[in-house]
């Protein structure tokens, strides 16, 4: 990418996030999350406005938006009840008038939602994945794919663990076992009164079905992307879906390093050269549209012939990528730069 390239002075770039009209009132550009993407921007010749989004005045934020020349979006895709419908049809307005929006909904839905591992299963960090599109459907086939292993049904919008189980069945019962990714105890249950709970997850979406992998107490791997280049990694032993007492015990925050870690060069050399190309290519998204930060978590596959680690993709996340790596900021604003360049 050309670092040296940088967009007139007058560029202004807002970056939005959710909340209340006390934190509308008081946002400014040197306090909150996003401190370290305005000294970032602003030293590629970017000025950053903050600019909070709320339902109850979406109005004056679409009027915030149109006087920009592009909008950064951190906005999760369910929290505290809501969703971002209101949001999305906004930002797809600002967009058609000649604003660039990061990252897009229709992108979102392309790259951001469960489904991308079922659009991709053919790729490198695919693994055995089905799409439902009806609880009909999941009725039907779910139990022939429980006979062969535990599964993983993730509901193809959510965050925080939200709408995903680990599901499995129980050789000395006709129950089933399932784990919720947001609690620490499994249940025992009828595969009914599972579908039941997952009824809702049918009402705006698919659901997805993964093969579980049985190295996820090894830990994941998150890499930071800004467009096509790595921005960073995260590491972390996790909790969720995990039933080992010992290796829940291991479990601890992610930390985050830079994308020269010597631990994940293979990762990142697979995710420059081959996987995001194949990724917009498999999804039609233009290089350009690519969020100006993303992430995909990864857990360790088989062992490869070679000795070496195989990677399976256990989601992507486009909609409000925070915390990163200290590097991320950086490669976000030099992004930014390159695209504003780009769309003049």
């Amino acid at each position: 990418m050309d670092t040296e390239r940088h967009p007139t002075p007058n560029h202004t770039v807002a970056i939005l996030s959710r909340g209340d009209a006390a934190a509308r009132r008081d946002a400014t550009s040197k306090d909150g999350r996003f401190v370290d993407v305005f000294e970032a921007l602003a030293a590629v010749g970017v000025k950053g406005h903050p600019v909070i989004y709320d339902e109850s005045f979406a109005d004056p934020v679409r009027e915030q938006l149109l006087a920009v020349d592009g909008v950064l979006v951190w906005v999760n895709p369910i929290q505290d009840g809501r969703n971002r419908a209101g949001l999305d049809a906004l930002l797809r307005d600002v967009a058609a008038q000649g604003v660039w929006v990061s990252t897009h909904p229709d992108v979102i839905l392309k790259m951001g939602t469960k489904e991308v591992l079922y659009g991709t299963r053919s790729m490198g960090w695919g693994s055995d994945t089905a799409l439902y599109q009806s609880a009909a459907a999941m009725r039907t086939e779910l139990p022939t794919r429980l006979a062969a292993g535990p599964r993983v049904i993730k509901r193809n919008r959510g965050n925080g663990g939200q709408g995903v189980w680990k599901v499995e069945k129980l050789t000395t019962s006709p129950m089933i076992k399932v784990l919720d990714a947001t609690k620490d105890a499994p249940e025992e249950l009828t595969l009914d009164d599972f579908l039941r709970r997952c009824a809702e997850y049918f009402e705006n979406g698919n659901v997805i079905d993964q093969a579980y992998q049985p190295r996820l107490s090894e830990g994941v791997t998150r890499c930071y992307m800004a467009g096509d280049r790595c921005a960073g990694f995260g590491h972390h032993k996790v909790r969720a879906l995990v039933e080992s007492p010992a290796a829940r015990s291991e479990a601890g925050p992610r930390l985050y390093t830079s994308n020269t870690d010597p631990r994940f060069q293979r990762l990142r050399r697979l995710m420059e050269d081959e996987w995001t190309p194949q990724l917009t290519s498999l999804l039609d998204i233009a290089r350009g549209d690519l969020p100006a930060i993303w992430d995909a978590d990864f857990m360790l596959g088989p062992v490869q012939a070679d000795g070496s680690d195989s990677y399976v993709l256990g989601e992507i996340n486009v909609s409000s990528v925070h915390p990163y790596p200290s590097e991320a900021p950086t490669e976000i604003a030099r992004r930014v730069a390159d695209r504003l360049q780009f769309k003049l």
